[in-house]
């Protein structure tokens, strides 16, 4: 069976290469969008604790709803192909996202805000000079896990048009070809697996210059 995975790799190498790259895209439109709408919303969560509870009980729900569940709702609403699979994806990413910028936010010590407010520091600075780049470690640790998240998920936004390697997926599901199944999931693990050790490796980065921990 192994073998005739890699077999199926080399032959269709121009297939796999096409579905990756569309892979790569559509997670790298996810990701952006997660990334923005979570700052935003964490950013905004800080002003007001009621706020903070409802939107974070809001995204924990639309971790209880399947995620072929969603596809499907989306796609009676904004149709087949990739607007819904981003909505979708975007949607169950928010979570972490939001989670580790409001964290990070509301974990940075009160008497170093203290201090940055006596020496006249004002709110936009004290935001992002002193509580953005102490909170950016937390805030990391959310992004690594949203990215890989968002790898997988994209796998199951071809079942609805998206394109994609989880094209790949579904063909060897339909045409009971479990080669092809096979070898669709083993390059979105590898996908997964490089680059969290990639957003590893950074955020060893991150937590040595703002926290001064060691790499």
């Amino acid at each position: 069976m192994v073998k005739r995975v890699f077999q199926l790799l080399q032959e269709r190498s121009s297939f796999f290469l096409e579905l990756m790259v569309q892979h790569v895209i559509i997670t790298l439109i996810c990701v952006s969008l997660i990334t923005f709408l979570g700052l935003i919303l964490g950013i905004m969560m800080t002003k007001s604790r009621w706020a903070a509870q409802l939107l974070l009980r809001l995204t924990s729900f639309l971790y209880t709803i399947p995620s072929i569940a969603l596809f499907g709702i989306l796609v009676s609403i904004s149709g087949i192909g990739l607007k819904s699979a981003v909505i979708a994806i975007v949607l169950y990413g928010l979570l972490p996202m939001i989670r580790s910028t409001y964290t990070g936010l509301q974990e940075v010590p009160e008497e170093i805000i203290e201090a940055a407010v006596g020496m006249g520091t004002s709110r936009t600075q004290l935001l992002w000079t002193i509580r953005f780049p102490l909170a950016l470690p937390v805030m990391f640790t959310g992004f690594r896990t949203m990215v890989v998240m968002t790898i997988a998920l994209g796998g199951i936004a071809s079942f609805i048009g998206a394109g994609g390697m989880g094209r790949a997926i579904w063909r060897g599901i339909s045409t009971n070809f479990p080669e092809m199944t096979i070898a669709g999931s083993l390059l979105i693990a590898l996908f997964a697996i490089i680059t969290d050790l990639v957003l590893e490796i950074l955020e060893r980065k991150v937590r040595s210059r703002f926290l001064g921990e060691e790499e």
